[in-house]
């Protein structure tokens, strides 16, 4: 059994050390990353005041693997996209959906993560059990976050494509959202497929999710326009995805960090 386990451990190292001497050298560069610590568990302040999550342990990663430096700074969702496409930073994380609006203003990687939008409810909704039923009930609310992949979805998959529309309350964070379902000031909460599967399994049955899927979406990293850190950084995510690194990111961040709290 343990002659099994150090085998394949010295596997994953020879790999690993394989996928490294193919990666791109940086030669210390300083990145300037920038995210919103607002959409757990990709990236998040934790109980203690530390910014931790998937995003963050993966940026750790690709920065022993390409040998850069990463200085990190914190903006509200709504600038960072702006903020990115001007130059201010080098590279943008905070479960940014790649989409072809998107694309005319920044450059993105490739994903690093699929997922699928998933309607979050408390643990004993029985009013609806699907985006056609929750559209028909005019006294039912969801929340979101103006902007987002989410948001998007909420509007043109499962209401009327009115982004005015009254029955969505905005919250300037995806917690915040959570926390007006979790109260009861709202009735539904979209979140990818990943996420939502491991707030369901920390909430001791307070939520579940109903409905089927209600569209794929890829997650990827943003640069400004022409940026020479894209091919590095898709060559960091695709050793990752290779040697198992990504799913070992998953199994941490969204069951075993779930199943935690």
């Amino acid at each position: 059994m343990h002659v099994r386990l150090l085998a394949s451990a010295a596997i994953v190292v020879a790999a690993t050390s394989a996928f490294a001497q193919d990666l791109p050298d940086l030669g210390g560069r300083e990145v300037a990353v920038v995210t919103e610590n607002a959409y757990p568990p990709l990236q998040f302040i934790d109980a203690e005041g530390n910014a931790v999550g998937w995003e963050y342990d993966f940026m750790a990663e690709a920065a022993k693997r390409l040998n850069m430096q990463v200085a990190y700074e914190n903006t509200s969702w709504d600038a960072m996209i702006p903020a990115v496409s001007e130059g201010q930073y080098d590279l943008g994380m905070t479960g940014i959906t790649i989409r072809d609006d998107r694309k005319e203003v920044v450059d993105f990687s490739e994903p690093y993560m699929t997922s699928e939008m998933r309607m979050m409810v408390r643990g004993d909704e029985e009013r609806f059990t699907d985006a056609a039923s929750f559209a028909a009930d005019p006294d039912l609310l969801m929340a979101a976050q103006p902007g987002t992949t989410p948001f998007y979805v909420g509007v043109y998959e499962v209401l009327d494509g009115d982004e005015a529309n009254e029955r969505i309350i905005k919250f300037e964070t995806f917690g915040a959202g959570l926390e007006a379902l979790r109260s009861g000031d709202v009735d539904m909460v979209l979140s990818d497929s990943a996420g939502a599967n491991g707030y369901v399994a920390a909430s001791d049955g307070a939520l579940k999710i109903v409905g089927e899927p209600l569209g794929a979406e890829q997650f990827g990293f943003i640069f400004p326009k022409g940026s020479d850190l894209v091919a590095p950084m898709n060559a960091a995510i695709e050793s990752m995805r290779a040697d198992g690194t990504l799913d070992a990111l998953n199994q941490k961040w969204f069951v075993d960090y779930a199943m935690g709290q």
